[in-house]
């Protein structure tokens, strides 16, 4: 290894050269190893868009479905506002499921005091 700057035989492993006494510049990592499963593991995500995609999961049991709906409205506009965050698709699948099973759980109800 050779330094940039001035030219001279470099020490392997030294931060520093020795003639010139300017830092070597870092050598790149390798890509981290979360970056083969950001896509599955919530990297960078949303904690109200983690949050909205469970609960819009769990909105087919009706009771967990207006908190998926105000959790998945509360991380759109948490990304709005951080654009390099993810977790969109959590988020709307909260709203979605959400609204869906909250529908149903107002009908379910409806039903009941009907009786």
């Amino acid at each position: 290894m050779y330094c940039p700057t001035c030219g001279a035989k470099a020490i392997d492993g030294a931060n520093n050269c020795t003639k010139c006494g300017k830092p070597f510049p870092r050598l790149q990592q390798p890509p981290d190893q979360l970056k083969a499963l950001e896509h599955v593991l919530p990297v960078h995500t949303s904690i109200w868009a983690i949050a909205a995609g469970y609960l819009g999961l769990f909105s087919v049991l009706l009771i967990f479905a207006p908190f998926a709906l105000i959790c998945g409205i509360v991380a759109l506009k948490m990304l709005k506002k951080n654009p390099g965050a993810r977790g969109h698709v959590r988020a709307w699948l909260g709203i979605v499921m959400g609204g869906l099973g909250s529908i149903g759980l107002a009908l379910v109800l409806f039903a009941m005091v009907r009786r």
